[in-house]
C-alpha cells in the first residue's frame, strides 16, 4: 500500500492494518511524516515537528491498543505534552514554555495507542474563528489555499483534511471544532461539556465554554476516539451521565424515527448565504427520505442577549488565559507581545467587574435552558454549521478603524454554533455538501445534553446515505 493510499484511510482503518500486521508503527509513522513534509509548507498547518520522538514511540508500540500505531497531530492549546513546547499561538509563551508533564487527554491519547508527529497551528490564546496567528503565519485552506481553514482547531483541520494524519486534538469554545471542520470538509463533534476531562491543569474553561475533541474524516473514528478519551478524574467539576453503550457501537445502529427541527437564519439575526442555506435545505429533505419527521423551527433564544453575553465572558476567558499564562512563566504582561485583537479583547477583559461576569453567565444559563424547552420537543436541530462559505484569509483582520467590522463578522461567523457552548450540548458538523466552487459547506446537527449516542447515529446514517471519504482537496493532487 503506497503512502497516499494510507494517508486518506481513516484511523480505524489505519489501526486495523497495524493489528493484522499489515503494516507496522514505525512504516505509519514515517509515511505521515512524508506527508507533513510535502504537503505542509503549502497549508502551514503543523507548527512544532516531534519527529523524533514519535519514531521512538513507534518503534515499541504495543499493537494491543484501540489506534496502535496511528499518527496523531496535537492542537497547541490547552493539551499538555511532557518535555514539549506550547504556545498557544502567543509570543508570550513560544520559546518560553515547555509542558512539565501530559495533561489528562494526552495520557489517553497516548494510552489508546496514537502516536503524536507532532502539534498544529492555532490563533492565538484561540481567539479568532480563523487560523492567523502573527507568531506562525496562516493556516490555509487545502481546498482552496487563499482561504480560511476556520479556528480555532484550523491547524488540525487542515492536517487531516490533506491527509497528513486521519485524526488530530481539537477544542471548542464557541464552535472551534465545528467550524474549520466546516471549512475543510472534515467531521468535527464537540461533545457533551465534561465529557472529555481537562485535568489536571484546570477544572473547566471559559465556565465551561470550552471542550476537546477531535477532528477526524469519519462518524465512527470520531465515536471511538471519545470512547478511549471519556470519562471524569477526580476534582473535575461536573460530568454528563455515563453512555449507555460505547460511543462506537452507536454508529450503524439505527436511530428511529427522530423528529427534528430545521433552520437556516442564525439566532443572532445575521443573513445567511445562498449555498449555506442550500446545504442545509438538502440535509434536511434526506432526512425526511431517511423516515424523520423534519418541522422548519429554531430555539426561541434571546440571540442579541446570547452574543452579547458570550462576548462578555469571552473577553473574560482571555483576560483569565494572558494572566494564568504570565503568572506560570514569570512573563510580563506588556501590549507589544500582543496581537491587537488580543490586546483589545484583554482590556475588554480588565475592564469587565466581577458583577458583569456573573451577569454574563446568568444570562448565557438563560439562553441554555430556552435552548433546553426547544429539546423538549426535538431530538435534533439541524442548520447550517457556518452561515458563509470558507472566507479569504484576512478577513478577519483587526484595526482599531475596522473594529465595527471586525465585531460584526464575528458574530455572523459563529451565528448557529456557540449556543452549544452556552448550554453545554453536543453539537456536529458533517460534510454533507459542496458549492459550485467545490468548496465544502458544512451541516450542524445539535443533540440534547448527555446525547451524542442520537448524534453519532443520525450522522453515520447520513455519511451511509451520501458518503464524502472519496473526496480529495486539490492540494494533494
Amino acid at each position: 500500500m503506497t503512502i497516499d493510499e494510507l494517508a486518506f484511510l481513516d484511523a480505524t482503518a489505519q489501526a486495523d492494518l497495524v493489528r493484522q500486521k499489515e503494516v507496522t508503527p514505525v512504516e505509519m509513522v514515517e509515511a505521515a511524516i512524508a506527508r507533513i513534509e510535502r504537503i505542509n509548507p503549502k497549508l502551514n498547518a503543523v507548527i512544532t515537528p516531534l519527529y523524533d520522538r514519535a519514531r521512538a514511540a513507534a518503534a515499541k508500540a504495543s499493537t494491543d491498543a484501540p489506534f496502535a500505531g496511528v499518527p496523531f497531530l496535537l492542537k497547541d492549546i490547552v493539551a499538555e505534552y511532557e518535555g514539549t513546547p506550547l504556545s498557544e499561538g502567543s509570543a508570550l509563551l513560544a520559546g518560553h514554555y515547555v509542558s512539565p508533564k501530559d495533561s489528562e487527554l494526552v495520557r489517553r491519547y497516548r494510552k489508546a495507542g496514537l502516536i503524536i508527529l507532532g502539534k498544529t497551528n492555532t490563533p492565538e490564546f484561540a481567539l479568532m474563528p480563523t487560523t492567523e496567528p502573527r507568531q506562525f503565519g496562516p493556516s490555509r485552506n487545502p481546498w482552496d489555499t487563499n482561504l480560511t481553514t476556520g479556528g480555532s482547531s484550523g491547524g488540525s483541520t487542515a492536517a487531516v483534511a490533506a491527509g497528513m494524519v486521519a485524526a488530530a486534538h481539537a477544542n471548542d469554545g464557541g464552535g472551534s471544532i465545528r467550524v474549520p471542520s466546516s471549512c475543510c470538509g472534515l467531521v468535527g463533534l464537540k461533545p457533551t461539556r465534561g465529557r472529555n476531562s481537562q485535568g489536571p491543569y484546570y477544572g473547566d474553561v471559559a465556565n465551561g465554554l470550552l471542550c476537546d475533541h477531535v477532528v477526524t474524516r469519519s462518524v465512527r473514528d470520531s465515536a471511538a476516539i471519545l470512547d478511549v478519551t471519556a470519562g471524569p478524574i477526580a476534582g473535575d467539576p461536573y460530568y454528563p451521565t455515563p453512555p449507555e453503550r460505547p460511543f462506537a457501537d452507536e454508529v450503524g445502529r439505527a436511530p428511529g424515527r427522530l423528529r427534528i427541527g430545521f433552520g437556516t437564519a442564525p439566532l443572532n439575526g445575521a443573513a445567511t448565504h445562498h449555498d449555506c442555506v442550500t446545504a442545509a435545505e438538502s440535509a434536511a429533505k434526506l432526512c425526511e427520505e431517511l423516515g424523520h419527521d423534519v418541522e422548519e423551527q429554531s430555539p426561541a433564544v434571546d440571540g442579541r442577549r446570547l452574543f452579547k453575553a458570550f462576548g462578555s465572558v469571552w473577553a473574560g476567558f482571555l483576560c483569565w488565559a494572558i494572566k494564568d499564562w504570565a503568572r506560570r512563566t514569570d512573563r510580563a504582561i506588556e501590549e507589544a507581545v500582543f496581537e491587537p485583537a488580543t490586546w483589545r479583547t484583554f482590556l475588554h477583559g480588565e475592564r469587565l467587574t466581577s458583577g458583569d461576569y456573573l451577569l454574563a453567565v446568568q444570562d448565557l444559563q438563560r439562553a441554555s435552558r430556552e435552548a433546553a424547552a426547544f429539546f423538549a420537543e426535538y431530538d435534533v436541530w439541524l442548520t447550517p454549521t457556518l452561515a458563509q462559505p470558507p472566507v479569504p484569509l484576512g478577513y478577519f483582520d483587526y484595526t482599531p478603524e475596522t473594529r465595527g467590522q471586525h465585531i460584526a463578522r464575528l458574530g455572523e461567523y459563529t451565528g448557529f454554533t456557540l449556543i452549544a457552548n452556552a448550554s453545554g450540548q453536543p453539537g456536529i458538523s458533517l460534510p454533507l455538501h459542496w458549492n459550485d466552487d467545490n468548496l465544502p459547506i458544512g451541516v450542524q446537527l445539535l443533540g440534547r445534553y448527555g446525547d451524542e449516542a442520537t448524534l453519532i447515529r443520525l450522522a453515520s446514517q447520513l455519511e451511509q446515505a451520501r458518503p464524502w471519504s472519496d473526496r480529495i482537496p486539490p492540494v494533494c493532487a
